[in-house]
């Protein structure tokens, strides 16, 4: 299945059944009077989130969704039925967007949320409505009034706990299918991942959500590359595991690229909780590991922020040693994240005020 995080979709909600002019006409029955009925209502368009999608390509093909008009009134005092809702489904971590693609008009957060987004119009009224005391035989009903229509803009951002960056062939893709399930393309030869991935990391009882991201290059908050559209997948997660090459030319040079690039896109992506790690240490000699593990401890001194939530400060001054091929440094990695998951997860609990450090 194809990846597709972002989607335009035209939506109408369904119009008012019109109400009846009716009479009562039956044998022996003398001024019967009036019964006609009252118009149905018109059925909305509703964005339902539910579970077993992870991606938005089903609103690729269709675009356009309009729910049913609403039944019109009958005779004999019949009210016409609702119409059908069109439903929208999506997948956890959809956002739903004005035209302008600046008004957030809901955020679907959990399996079985439910949202409207246009509601459908009000049935008309029959003439027995009009009824009165001195108006025994009314001869005007109502029209169903008009559904909304508007254009919404469909926004995935996969909700994990933690998430992998990196400039492209970091070994982000390699990491994840070691430590899940999961099964990212992988080869032998230089290439970049192009949709972003999940899965589930367990170790003992514990687990989390790992997302791994398509690679960012420099000046991708310009379009290069990629460009930084993927970055919104990890605004949601609470740590970052950034892996640098170890087999580049400049493990600080690489580490500031990528750091360059969370600032500029914002989100509060740059003040979130990050380990990195020096990612290939296998192939490399020692004399070139220890050059670039110099070079990206200085940078990360350099570039690190100045007020880091606890614990922080310490791994951003030691990175971690990382091989995913040889199984060096995954369990140190994977306790890293745990860690910062975990007081992430402690930190949102706690009340606002007694929280020691916050972006």
């Amino acid at each position: 299945m194809k990846f597709l995080d972002q989607a335009r979709v035209y939506v109408r909600s369904g119009d008012g059944g019109a109400g009846c002019v009716s009479f009562r006409r039956e044998k022996f029955i003398e001024f019967g009077g009036p019964d006609g009925g009252d118009g149905g209502r018109g059925g909305d368009v509703v964005a339902l989130c539910v579970e077993g999608l992870n991606t938005l390509i089903d609103y690729r093909y269709q675009q356009h969704f309009k729910a049913k008009t609403g039944t019109h009134g009958m005779g004999k005092n019949r009210a016409g039925g609702r119409g059908a809702d069109a439903v929208l489904k999506v997948p956890v971590g959809t956002q739903i967007f004005e035209e302008d693609e600046q008004t957030l008009i809901a955020d679907m957060t959990e399996v079985g949320q439910r949202v409207v987004i246009c509601k459908g119009g009000n049935g008309g009224f029959g003439n027995a409505h009009f009824t009165t005391s001195t108006n025994r035989a009314p001869r005007r009903a109502n029209p169903g009034q008009e559904g909304e229509e508007r254009t919404i803009v469909l926004r995935l951002k996969l909700i994990a706990d933690a998430g992998l960056i990196g400039l492209p062939n970091a070994g982000k893709s390699t990491f994840l299918a070691t430590v899940t399930a999961a099964k990212p393309k992988i080869a032998d030869y230089p290439f970049t991942t192009l949709h972003p991935g999940l899965g589930v990391v367990r170790s003992g009882d514990r687990e989390f959500v790992l997302a791994d991201i398509p690679g960012l290059i420099e000046g991708a908050h310009e379009g290069h590359g990629l460009g930084d559209r993927f970055l919104g997948h990890v605004e949601r997660c609470r740590a970052l595991l950034h892996l640098v090459d170890a087999t580049g030319e400049h493990a600080g040079k690489d580490y500031k690229i990528v750091r360059a690039e969370l600032a500029a896109y914002g989100a509060g992506l740059a003040e979130k909780p990050e380990i990195i790690a020096l990612s290939k240490v296998d192939a490399v000699d020692a004399d070139h590991l220890k050059k670039q593990r110099e070079r990206l401890q200085r940078a990360i001194a350099s570039a690190g922020p100045k007020n880091a939530p606890n614990g922080a400060a310490e791994r951003r001054a030691a990175p971690l040693l990382l091989s995913s091929a040889s199984g060096v440094g995954v369990r140190e990695a994977l306790r890293a994240v745990f860690d910062a998951v975990e007081t992430q997860k402690a930190l949102e609990r706690a009340p606002q005020e007694a929280r020691p450090w916050s972006p």
